[in-house]
């Protein structure tokens, strides 16, 4: 299915060049002599998307070519379906000008950075997962390279954590009472809603140290709610820290700091 892109922009050295369809071409099969090698996308790091914000992701790659060619070259994810046709993600991209490495070989440096958009209507939760990444170029005569790069990037939804103890202050050696809830990224509703099941670790950063270390761990109940007991023994924040999963961002809360009387 032809879809991820109702509108696509590629940007270099200034000027755009508007793409309305994806070409659902096999890896490999459209050769315009160009190759590409050094490719990175997003430092390693998986792609986590929310609901409503715009996630720029950078990306790099060398393009080796004699032949002529205008702006620059896109990378971007993308998969075959089940179907064997192509399915991209992103929303924009904005390609720098050449880097020249070496003329008169034809090779050339850019930096590349990918838009996504979740709010699109047909970025749905079936789209998390494991993605490769295609390196496409148009070039001057109107022909292009289209190359699969083997390189698997992994698309996850987005998490968020709340946190809230009380009392505050705490006498020293009273129970504190540490609440929250994790929430996860719907892209079929566009909304967040309650993670169930997760486990969840509680955290502690006494005043004056620079690092938080596990409490204990707790697993989510119902519409993603946490709750657990400690003794207050100092001064400190506390804060809950969802690790994700294979579908699922990392994420950590802001920290809710409380004082001893």
């Amino acid at each position: 299915m032809t879809r991820k892109t109702l509108w696509r922009t590629a940007v270099a050295g200034g000027a755009a060049a508007v793409f309305t369809g994806l070409a659902a071409v096999p890896a490999g099969a459209a050769e315009g002599g160009v190759s590409f090698t050094r490719v990175k996308v997003n430092n390693g790091q998986p792609i986590v998307l929310g609901v409503k914000e715009i996630v720029e992701i950078p990306a790099s790659v060398r393009m080796t070519t004699r032949r002529k060619f205008d702006g620059g070259p896109v990378v971007y994810p993308y998969r075959n379906t089940p179907a064997g046709v192509g399915d991209a993600l992103w929303s924009s991209i904005h390609t720098s000008d050449p880097k020249v490495v070496d003329k008169a070989k034809g090779i050339y440096d850019f930096d590349l950075s990918i838009h996504i958009d979740p709010r699109h209507k047909d970025v749905t939760n079936g789209d998390t997962g494991t993605w490769r990444t295609r390196a496409e170029m148009w070039l001057a005569d109107g022909t292009y390279d289209m190359d699969d790069e083997n390189l698997p990037l992994q698309v996850k939804r987005a998490t968020r954590l709340t946190v809230n103890a009380t009392p505050e202050p705490v006498t020293k050696g009273k129970t504190l009472t540490v609440k929250g809830a994790v929430t996860r990224a719907n892209w079929d509703t566009h909304t967040y809603q309650g993670y169930a099941g997760r486990t969840v670790s509680l955290q502690f950063k006494p005043s004056g140290a620079s690092s938080y270390k596990t409490v204990k761990k707790v697993t989510s109940g119902s519409k993603g709610v946490l709750k657990t007991t400690v003794k207050a023994t100092e001064s400190g924040t506390w804060r809950w820290t969802y690790y994700g999963n294979s579908t699922s961002g990392a994420r950590s809360s802001s920290g809710d700091h409380v004082a001893l009387r």
